[in-house]
């Protein structure tokens, strides 16, 4: 498959609607807190599931979203992977400088087209980009649901360093057993 990973250009709700489509799983990850006065610890087991959980994020964008996040385009940290010049997929990152940090706000591949390499591509640019302007760490989050996601990212070097229990509290119903996952992946700087 033929594609182009470039720096992002502005896009509308209707660029990003094909690709922001969710995801499909048929395990998904409980977390249990134990605590005490003398310990707490987190047990995370993968699980598996009777019936896939589906999630859509497209809900989850609205115009003041969107315009930070074009913002955020001209820091140059997010991506577009793009066909005959049809996006296709999309990172968009902000840097925060004084912590030497790259935050990936956005992450989405076009459903039928995932594990092609387009995310792969995606993130490896993004990392290229961070190391050269000597940032040392990469951080997003995911839920505990996003299974595919979850190990996408692992493979791709970063690793759960903090649990929000509460993260999601604020979509109510049964959507509140989400858990927010903050994986970090520690960069090597490239010598300009």
């Amino acid at each position: 498959m033929l594609f182009e990973v470039l720096p992002l250009r502005p896009f509308t709700l209707e660029d990003i609607s094909p690709i922001i489509t969710g995801y499909e799983t048929q395990e998904i990850y409980t977390v249990e807190k134990i605590e005490s006065d003398q310990r707490t610890f987190f047990d995370i087991r993968l699980v598996q599931l009777e019936k896939p959980y589906r999630a859509s994020f497209v809900e989850d964008f609205n115009v003041e979203e969107l315009q930070r996040y074009q913002g955020l385009i001209s820091q140059g940290y997010s991506f577009g992977a793009y066909q005959e010049d049809q996006l296709i997929a999309f990172a968009l990152s902000e840097a925060f400088f004084e912590e030497r940090l790259l935050r990936v706000w956005e992450f989405h591949v076009k459903g039928g087209l995932r594990r092609l390499g387009v995310g792969k591509a995606l993130m490896e640019q993004m990392i290229t980009k961070a190391q050269q302007d000597r940032l040392v760490m990469i951080m997003l989050e995911t839920q505990n649901t996003n299974v595919p996601a979850v190990r996408f990212y692992r493979k791709m070097g970063f690793n759960i360093q903090a649990i929000d229990l509460s993260h999601y509290f604020f979509l109510g119903g049964a959507e509140t057993s989400q858990v927010a996952f903050y994986m970090k992946r520690r960069l090597d700087s490239i010598v300009k």
